[in-house]
């Protein structure tokens, strides 16, 4: 049985007069409160790749493919957190695990911090820091299915979007913010910053200092306001979601859409610098970084509603047929790139990020109508553990695929043929009239 701060032993979230009697002020108020910490999550999680493209300026002496390891680090931590974090509601209860989570992203927000302000620190130190900023996106695994928990199934695609879409506004949040506040003085000494000549003072410990108020106040909201849903079961009963094909399917279908959408926020900045920086006239990273995490979000937000009317696999149709054009339009823009053609490349990856973002909507509501209460629960948690490695796989492939030089093209044509495969996959078992799942 669930510990003392459960509501009840009774919840049928699926029950209408249970729902408007009893459940649905509990579900809502649980909602927004995980959402908050949910987008402070991914702040933290994505504040190293608004970091980075400022160590060089600062006098952090790191090569391209440390840059390029530095943004892969909390995509690697990520992925292997939310496997951990996919088993913990059904032991520990929602109010715990939200609370003590959210207050774990104090350490690398206060580590990120000190470390920038001496450009002497090791880049081994940095790459420590950079994992522990992962724990942000350890959270995701637990507090998607523990909604998933509260609410009925006719409105878990709403709900679940709700979530995801705000929690991912995380990304932008961090991209767009960051520029603005290291010019602010607020804790600590400033840095010079050079680039291209021109020398101005900036407080780059600003971008990581700045989420711990907001994270103390998620961390006691979450402690004093959550309650616990009666879903309980051990770490054993939970594995038998890896004995059903359809956890592995959905999971190949998550790493195309949310994979992408978190591989892509990690890389953007990193891949404009490489691509167009060395031109005169070559564009800020930061001025257009937070605008494909922006698109992504908040297209989740609004396909939730929308998959829950026409069907998921529906709409993930829309979505991996949207990369596939886009995937293969970018190739000439990352080949050989000149400054005339950063805004045809700028729109295309704008391309990607909405997709990618319709895509995360879709398949969380293809989820919950292919599994069971519990076991969807579980497979929600499991892949967006996977999906999370994106950061990693993403920042390792394209470093890999540029070295030090400008062409991505390689990355993308093979990035293009992953989503060619899973258009077929969820066509075959859950968009044709006669699919093993219709959903």
């Amino acid at each position: 049985m669930i510990q003392h701060d459960s509501m009840t032993t009774d919840w049928r979230p699926n029950d209408e007069d249970f729902w408007n009697s009893v459940a649905k002020p509990i579900a809502w108020q649980t909602l927004w409160i995980t959402t908050f910490c949910l987008l402070l999550s991914f702040s933290t999680w994505f504040m190293v790749s608004a970091i980075v493209v400022k160590l060089g300026g600062i006098g952090f002496k790191l090569p391209p493919e440390q840059l390029f390891w530095l943004t892969a680090m909390p995509g690697l931590a990520a992925g292997t957190l939310r496997i951990l974090h996919t088993f913990l509601i059904p032991i520990f209860g929602t109010r715990k695990v939200v609370a003590i989570s959210t207050l774990l992203l104090v350490i690398p927000s206060i580590g990120w911090g000190m470390a920038v302000m001496k450009s002497s620190t090791t880049f081994g130190t940095l790459m420590i820091l950079a994992f522990l900023a992962g724990l942000g996106g350890g959270n995701f695994s637990s507090f998607m299915p523990s909604t998933s928990h509260f609410f009925p199934k006719r409105l878990q695609g709403t709900a679940l979007g709700i979530q995801a879409g705000i929690g991912n506004f995380g990304v932008s949040v961090a991209q767009f913010l960051i520029p603005a506040i290291i010019g602010i003085s607020l804790v600590g000494a400033s840095q010079n910053f050079s680039n291209k000549g021109k020398t101005t003072q900036i407080f780059l410990q600003n971008a990581s200092f700045i989420w711990v108020p907001f994270i103390l106040i998620g961390a006691i909201l979450a402690w004093a306001k959550l309650k616990d849903v009666p879903v309980t079961a051990t770490l054993k009963d939970q594995l038998d979601i890896f004995k059903e094909k359809h956890t592995w399917l959905m999971t190949s279908l998550y790493v195309m859409t949310f994979g992408s959408f978190s591989g892509l926020s990690a890389v953007f900045p990193l891949l404009i610098k490489q691509l167009f920086g060395g031109f005169t006239g070559a564009p800020d990273p930061l001025k257009y970084a937070f605008m494909g995490p922006l698109i992504g979000a908040a297209v989740r937000a609004l396909f939730g509603p929308i998959a829950d009317k026409v069907g998921g696999a529906k709409v993930t149709m829309l979505s991996a047929a949207g990369l596939i054009v886009g995937g293969v339009l970018i190739v000439p823009y990352v080949s050989s790139p000149s400054i005339e053609q950063f805004p045809g490349f700028l729109g295309l990856m704008l391309v990607l990020f909405l997709f990618s973002g319709i895509g995360n909507a879709s398949t969380f509501k293809q989820m919950p109508m292919i599994f069971p209460p519990r076991q969807a629960g579980g497979v929600i948690g499991w892949t967006s553990a996977i999906a999370a490695y994106g950061p990693f796989l993403f920042s390792v492939l394209v470093g890999k695929a540029m070295g030090k030089g400008t062409n991505a093209s390689t990355f993308f044509v093979g990035l293009t043929a992953f989503y060619v495969l899973n258009l077929a996959i969820n066509w075959w078992f859950y968009a044709r009239k006669s699919a093993e799942k219709p959903c």
